[in-house]
């Protein structure tokens, strides 16, 4: 969920800066579907895989031994 918002945040402030580039310079900038689909693809798919890997871990550890290890 986390990495998600964070994607929705980075495609308005890449939204925000190609709007701002377009209206100060000449330069042609725009942001395509496709860009904003991957960019929103990737970040989920980072954070789940960083998200889910360590908590299926931590899962299968038994709850008084990892205390005991600290």
């Amino acid at each position: 969920m986390l990495a998600s918002i964070g994607g929705l945040c980075g495609v308005a402030a890449g939204w925000g800066l190609a709007g701002l580039v377009s209206l100060a310079s000449p330069l042609p900038a725009r942001v395509s579907l496709w860009s904003v689909m991957l960019a929103l693809s990737l970040g989920a798919g980072v954070g789940v895989l960083f998200g889910v890997y360590p908590a299926s871990r931590a899962a299968q550890l038994d709850p008084i031994d990892a205390l005991r290890a600290e």
